[in-house]
């Protein structure tokens, strides 16, 4: 998947006029790239279009009108595209009361090496973003790659059964992945 150049992000005066619209289109790509696992976590999984709506949001929220500080922020975005051959997913932890987020996420420690997407009879590990986790704390927001192998990556295309699932001691759930989602991840991996 193409990375986003400097050219591709509008100035803060142009997404301004153009944000609702811009806005409505993300919402229903992301709908469509969106599956919850469980009660606590969701998947989105990124692609060039939400990736390049999060730059706009964030330009437009820090006010970046500096073409250096604008470029530094779209190098740290592109790190969520998917290479080829791949997928790249946003994991969020969902806890609603604030005094047990933290009590909940420290049982959540180790969640990192507990995460797969199974296609047919073959399993595609995540691969956690390591800047993320430590041993004694974890963040309620995850950056994972998941690197499919052809066989994978052709058992989705074929259509077959795909899920995604968490296997940790204190959280474990699946999904299987929609239709809709299916057909959004198999774009992703075709050159």
């Amino acid at each position: 998947m193409e990375k986003i150049t400097r050219n591709d992000v509008k100035n803060l005066y142009e997404y301004e006029k153009h944000r609702g619209e811009l806005r409505r289109q993300v919402i229903e790509t992301k709908a469509r790239r969106r599956i919850a696992v469980g009660d606590r976590v969701t998947f989105v999984f990124e692609n060039r279009e939400t990736v390049l709506n999060q730059i706009h949001e964030m330009m437009r929220a820090e006010r970046i009108v500096d073409d250096d500080k604008l470029v530094e922020e779209i190098e740290v975005y592109n790190e969520l595209i998917p290479d080829a051959g791949e997928l790249s997913a946003t994991m969020f932890i969902e806890i609603p009361e604030l005094k047990m987020i933290q009590p909940e996420l420290d049982k959540l420690l180790g969640i990192d090496d507990c995460v797969w997407i199974e296609v047919g009879d073959l399993s595609v590990k995540g691969r956690f973003d390591p800047r993320q986790s430590r041993e004694d704390r974890i963040s309620a927001v995850h950056y994972i790659r998941f690197p499919f192998s052809k066989e994978a990556s052709d058992a989705l295309k074929d259509g077959k059964t795909a899920c995604i699932i968490i296997a940790h001691d204190r959280y474990r759930a699946s999904a299987e992945i929609p239709e809709a989602l299916r057909r959004e991840l198999v774009g992703d991996l075709s050159p």
